[in-house]
């Protein structure tokens, strides 16, 4: 069995023997598990290899790559500036991004860019690494771009544009950049490690990310001879599957100079127990900190994209709040009213209102279809019944 550091209440065993199973024939994988309930600690572990080429062990600090939980993050954000009246959903875009309003998509909304719906789910063209890590070029590559539908008509998930889309809102209202607002509104008051463009100090922390055999056989087809430099545009639409080209060695997301870029769909770096802490703020006082009220959680948890999606894709269906994650058969949290995001390769993060929880796991080995972290929820939801 894997050795397990940290801590957990007693009554939370079950949940401990889960994240236990998730190493079971994965003896390079490296994770961490952080709950909070009521806004106190209960399970804070960690296990595992940080680094497979050093064999390094996750530590109590090591921080990751946490890929589409940024998502998440930014959609805080974005609830956070609806509460004081700094921004609302029913917006139009063009009223704080002029340039956003050509190729038909002047009557789009923040709703729509939070939502899924803006017809933007991908730039039509393949991006460099240099224009990935430089937000005006991206933004306005995006600004410039024909829908792929008329915004608001249809929905498909944004992999890695929506943060860009919605960032480049937020920047435009407040005047400074995500990383900037997320540090001061949100990491900063909670003393949490997170981050949206990583410090170098940090960089020694983190845990490189690895791909699994599923999800190496699943993005196959998706792999380009360039040495992983370039960001295929038809990778950037796919929700949850990002190639292992994005994923290699120093290349992708394994590249310092990509964490250290704000790329708030995908590039987010933290720890479980920073997640843990900022999910449980959303929804009870942690560490003295409230993120979003009763009134402004409801408000960016309603319903608003479901069903099929604009590009074929099989069931289960994930369902969207104000960029929220909602409980569906795509994502069961602890219930109905949960909500947050889950990452890429594995890593999922959310509050539950009425239970008072925070909750991430986060690990560096990526796999595709696994049910590492489903089965670490459900023994929660027994520990807590």
């Amino acid at each position: 069995m894997i050795a397990i550091d940290g801590s957990a209440d007693a009554r939370f065993d079950r949940v401990i023997d889960a994240f236990g199973s998730a190493f079971d024939g994965r003896p390079d994988m490296g994770a961490a598990l952080a709950v909070r309930v009521d806004g106190q600690p209960v399970v804070d572990v960690w296990a595992g290899v940080a680094d497979a080429e050093t064999g390094a062990p996750w530590r109590e600090d090591t921080v990751s790559v946490v890929f589409s939980c940024t998502k998440g993050l930014m959609s805080i954000l974005a609830a956070r500036a609806v509460e004081r009246g700094d921004l609302r959903y029913g917006d139009p875009v063009v009223g704080l991004w002029p340039e956003f309003g050509v190729g038909g998509k002047r009557g789009a909304t923040v709703a729509d860019l939070l939502a899924h719906r803006a017809g933007l789910s991908a730039p039509r063209v393949d991006l460099s690494e240099d224009d990935i890590v430089d937000w005006a070029r991206v933004t306005g590559v995006l600004a410039q771009q024909e829908p792929l539908w008329t915004p608001g008509d249809e929905y498909a998930y944004h992999a890695i544009t929506h943060g860009w889309l919605i960032g480049e809102v937020l920047r435009r209202r407040t005047g400074r950049s995500v990383g900037d607002l997320f540090r001061d509104e949100v990491a900063g008051p909670l003393g949490a490690d997170a981050w949206i463009g990583l410090p170098a100090a940090i960089e020694p922390r983190v845990a490189p990310m690895r791909i699994g055999a599923t999800l190496a056989a699943a993005t196959e087809e998706m792999l380009r001879p360039d040495g992983g430099r370039s960001w295929p545009a038809r990778a950037m639409t796919l929700g949850g599957a990002l190639p292992a080209s994005l994923v290699g060695d120093g290349i992708g997301f394994n590249s310092p100079r990509v964490r250290a870029a704000e790329i708030p769909g995908a590039g987010g770096v933290a720890s479980a127990r920073a997640l843990a802490a900022i999910w449980s703020a959303t929804v009870t006082p942690t560490d003295g900190v409230r993120l979003l009220g009763d009134e402004a959680r409801a408000a960016a948890t309603v319903p608003v994209s479901s069903g099929r999606p604009f590009f074929e894709a099989a069931p289960p269906w994930p369902r969207w709040g104000m960029g929220f994650q909602l409980d569906s058969e795509a994502r069961r949290y602890l219930s109905p009213d949960g909500f947050g995001h889950d990452g890429a390769g594995g890593q999922v993060a959310f509050a539950d209102p009425g239970r008072r929880v925070g909750f991430s796991f986060v690990t560096n080995l990526m796999e595709a279809g696994d049910d590492r972290g489903t089965r670490i929820v459900a023994a929660l939801a027994d520990a807590l019944a």
